[in-house]
């Protein structure tokens, strides 16, 4: 026995709920129509069949009255007669009939038809593929005459049927609800939801008015505006002078001789030129050893400022003496103003494009170095040690140098004010404390020489959105930039250029080959080198 009885459900909540989720064995009633009083199980719908007379009374009819008698007796006086022919017979007319008619058997009129009864209509005595059949040529005249299909029939467009059958149905089925939701979408409109978002007509005195008493968003309140002539832009005030750091500098604690605002500039150019020495060098050099024996001019193992210089001087790149010096800083790891094999593989190449052979691990281990001025070996140190070196993958004898990490320019240890407000005297220094977070480009870790689909890590040789944003012409014809920089024949450079419609004697030909040749350290010529030097003969 229930002691404490349950709260009942109100009326208004019930038909929602009987709506949503009816109790099991009743009908689902939609909740605009709970309160409507129930006519569907009462009403029938036809016609009244009247009884008919039964049997008893055909047998033993009720008596009749003398009058009842006496007014049949009548209706029969007024419908037979002394010529009244018997039943299934002609009625004798008399002698005025021709001789040739014979009254017992001649009839007048037409012959009705009989027509079928409605269970040969319901049910004809036919088979069901005749029955299709008469469907099918009926529907076939209906859509030569009135162009209508059935829901779902294609067109008949002459097409060859004979990859798919003729009865198969194209397109969706349309999506049917039954608790009402296309009812009630088309009994409230639009206009009587909307009506509170319209806009409102205001007249131009009163927004005037407005706009002189009110602030407006994202204007200053100057109610004397047109008093006061200074020009729409003008600003109240003294200027005050911007910061020389930035926001990355407080969150680093960036001491203030390396503050980094304001070089935003400077630091892409020194990215971009890094980006194009990586390119060069890994499309003319077929290993670390050669392109580094070609920035080391003078043999001593390392390359100087000069010797940097120089080579971006040769791969067309004249970068001024600021941003000489911010390369050179960035790629001195040691900061002894050289840049030695570990600092040039790791900061101005792509290392683990070009692996290390053995023969190559025995003359960087070794100190048997010649450098491109004299073939002569040099009394050098070793470029680097052997642990400095680490396998490609797993069994391969090509190694690549190790990745080198630059030292940060900010200091390790943060202050937080967990920190301060917890801090214990004489307690655990938080400055060891480990630095969670992965950072978004993996710089310190090398890309793999075959990177997978699924692998969405940047290693920092992805292009940038710059080159999203502006690609070249030559992409969208499928004619990659590795194209213009591979080694090629002199008929194929002719070919090339004579295909693109550019006329050059062979005179000039000749001589724009051999300077190209010559500014490569192999004799290598591309079709970069080829055209650039075209354009400086044609521009002089």
């Amino acid at each position: 026995q229930e002691i404490t009885p349950g709260t009942l459900t109100p009326p208004v909540v019930r038909k929602f709920v009987n709506s949503a989720r009816p109790p099991v064995g009743t009908v689902r009633v939609f909740h605009g129509k709970a309160n409507d009083p129930d006519i569907g199980s009462t009403l029938v719908h036809g016609v009244n069949t009247k009884s008919s007379i039964n049997a008893g009374l055909v047998i033993n009819p009720a008596p009749k009255t003398r009058f009842q008698e006496r007014l049949r007796q009548l209706q029969e006086i007024n419908y037979a007669t002394n010529r009244k022919a018997p039943l299934g017979r002609s009625q004798v007319q008399g002698p005025g009939l021709p001789s040739w008619l014979d009254p017992e058997k001649t009839t007048f009129g037409v012959t009705a038809l009989q027509l079928s009864n409605g269970g040969q209509i319901i049910n004809p005595p036919k088979t069901a593929h005749q029955v299709k059949k008469e469907a099918d040529e009926g529907h076939q005249l209906y859509i030569r005459s009135h162009g209508s299909y059935f829901v779902g029939e294609r067109v008949d467009r002459k097409y060859n049927c004979s990859h798919y059958g003729r009865d198969s149905r194209f397109g969706v089925t349309t999506p049917h609800y039954n608790d009402g939701r296309t009812i009630s979408r088309s009994l409230q409109w639009p206009s009587d939801s909307l009506m509170h978002n319209s806009a409102k007509l205001v007249s131009k005195r009163c927004d005037d008015f407005r706009e002189k008493t009110q602030p407006q968003t994202g204007k200053f309140h100057d109610p004397i505006a047109e008093t006061l002539n200074v020009p729409s832009d003008h600003t109240f005030g003294v200027l005050m002078k911007p910061d020389s750091f930035g926001v990355g500098d407080l969150l680093h604690q960036t001491p203030p001789g390396e503050y980094l605002k304001g070089k935003d500039r400077q630091r892409a150019l020194v990215s971009a030129v890094r980006q194009h020495l990586k390119k060069s060098n890994y499309q003319n050099f077929s290993s670390l050893l050669e392109a580094f024996r070609y920035y080391n001019k003078k043999g001593q193992g390392k390359i100087s400022r000069e010797d940097l210089k120089e080579a971006c001087h040769q791969f067309n790149m004249i970068i001024s003496d600021p941003v000489l010096d911010d390369l050179m800083d960035y790629c001195d790891v040691d900061n002894n103003g050289l840049i030695d094999f570990m600092e040039f593989s790791n900061f101005l190449n792509w290392k683990d494009k070009m692996p290390i052979n053995r023969v190559e691990q025995k003359i960087l281990t070794a100190g048997e170095f010649k450098c491109t001025c004299s073939q002569k070996s040099s009394a050098v140190k070793p470029l680097i040690r052997p642990e400095d070196l680490e396998r490609v993958e797993v069994g391969s004898t090509r190694k690549t140098p190790k990745t080198l990490s630059r030292p940060r320019t900010v200091q390790n240890n943060f202050f937080t004010s967990s920190s301060l407000i917890n801090a214990v005297v004489g307690g655990i220094s938080p400055a060891n404390d480990h630095t969670y977070g992965v950072p978004t480009v993996r710089t310190d870790l090398p890309a793999p020489r075959i990177k997978r689909i699924s692998d969405r890590t940047n290693y920092g040789d992805e292009a940038t959105a710059h080159d999203l944003l502006h690609p070249p012409l030559h992409t969208l014809y499928g004619v990659h930039e590795k194209e213009f920089f591979s080694p090629r024949t002199k008929d194929e450079i002719a070919q090339i250029f004579q295909k693109v419609v550019v006329d050059v004697a062979e005179e000039t030909f000749e001589e724009v080959w051999k300077l190209a040749s010559m500014r490569h350290p192999a004799g290598d010529v591309c079709v970069e080198g080829f055209r650039n030097v075209l354009r400086e003969l044609r521009a002089n």
